[in-house]
């Protein structure tokens, strides 16, 4: 599970596996190699390392935090 944060440094999203979900647990796309796509399948945002872009790479939307276990155990 990767946490998806916006350039303000608040998190918007969450990568479980391959499928992205808002943080109410609603899936909004997936990421097909390189790419965030919607549920259509339409290519939505660039994915270069643990950054996210525009498909033009114009703009930053955010980045992807570090993998962290569904259930923290401390």
């Amino acid at each position: 599970m990767r946490g998806l944060v916006d350039k303000k440094g608040e998190q918007f999203a969450v990568l479980r596996g391959q499928v992205l979900y808002d943080l109410e647990g609603v899936a909004t796309g997936k990421r097909e190699g390189d790419f965030i796509v919607d549920l259509a399948g339409k290519r939505v945002w660039r994915i270069v390392g643990d950054g996210v872009y525009t498909l033009d790479g114009s703009e930053s939307i955010g980045y992807f935090g570090s993998d962290m276990p569904e259930r923290m155990t401390w």
